[in-house]
């Protein structure tokens, strides 16, 4: 008897002191795991919305960029972090949905082992070309491709990236063939394209706009289905050569599987107030994002839909992730 009393009293503490940790949350700096490399679109949105969570929850935001494979290794730590919401992910669709599909024998479930807690935005994304380049348009592109099929190089960030999709999809489409050079990371591509020694390739606008806005690299081309207001004068890649081409990802926030609802309806609140504030939307609408927030239970339904989904294009195409 004395030793269940002991056991009870125990339990009663425990029990307490999870109860005082969950109302008391947070009381520690949260780190946010980054799989993708800094100045990446996912990278820059992570830190404009974090930097106003910190504001309002009193507690410092840590952005840990872990880039390599395709952001497997970043996602590992967050899928096998403590769930008590101290260490979340700040993913893009690639991570959730495209290498899975691409990665069969991997140590993480994308749809098992992450608790969703909001998407953020989505990435509208671009076609660029270095200036040292002679394509002003996506359908410059075509015809080059088609002239010399194989004979012309895009950058991506790696195999099986949404560069990598994106690019795959839009030969597939036109009916041409070029060479891919994958790097180990979205940023590093757009800079060698920039520098000219890539031609062309896919990129998130939150990677290469201000690249192309200052110069550095020509932006010919986005890949939705109106021209964006932030660029007016770039054309759609569907009026300039490719007719219904469209594709965009999206950047979500997530937290290991296990995590309390009570956490996770606290971080998703915080997204929301932190994406509804003005000066929020127009740094992230500045830089090609489109501003979306949603329940938890929406970005699992996202996710699940858009992993069946791409498992059916990367078969049909047959894409590889080496």
């Amino acid at each position: 008897m004395r030793l269940l009393k002991l056991l009870i009293s125990l339990l009663s503490l425990f029990v307490g002191h999870e109860a005082a940790a969950q109302g008391t949350y947070p009381d520690r700096p949260i780190k946010m795991i980054v799989p993708l490399a800094a100045a990446s679109a996912v990278d820059v949105a992570a830190r404009i919305v974090t930097q106003k969570m910190a504001e309002s929850m009193g507690q410092q935001f840590v952005i840990l960029n872990q880039p390599g494979a395709s952001g497997l290794i970043g996602a590992d730590q967050v899928a096998r972090s403590a769930p008590d919401g101290y260490t979340i992910g700040g993913f893009n669709d690639s991570i959730m949905t495209m290498v899975p599909n691409l990665q069969p024998t991997m140590r993480w479930d994308a749809l098992r082992d992450f608790e969703p807690i909001s998407l953020v935005a989505t990435v509208e994304w671009g076609l660029v070309a270095s200036n040292k380049s002679s394509f002003k348009s996506a359908a410059d592109l075509i015809a080059a491709a088609k002239a010399a099929p194989g004979g012309i190089d895009y950058a991506s960030g790696g195999p099986g990236s949404p560069q990598h999709l994106a690019m795959a999809m839009f030969a597939s489409a036109a009916g041409i063939s070029l060479t891919h050079v994958p790097y180990k990371g979205a940023t590093q591509a757009a800079t060698d394209i920039a520098a000219g020694q890539v031609p062309v390739g896919f990129q998130g606008l939150g990677t290469v706009a201000s690249l192309a806005r200052g110069g550095q690299l020509r932006l010919i081309g986005v890949t939705t289905e109106k021209r964006l207001s932030q660029f007016p004068d770039v054309p759609t890649v569907s009026e300039s050569g490719l007719p219904g081409f469209l594709f965009n990802s999206w950047f979500a926030i997530v937290a290991p599987a296990g995590t309390s609802k009570d956490v996770v309806a606290r971080l998703n609140a915080e997204v929301l107030k932190a994406i509804s504030d003005p000066e929020v939307r127009r740094k992230l609408e500045y830089l090609g994002f489109t501003v979306r927030g949603s329940a938890a239970d929406e970005l699992r339904a996202l996710t699940r839909d858009q992993f069946a989904r791409y498992a059916r294009v990367i078969k049909e195409m047959g894409i590889s992730g080496e």
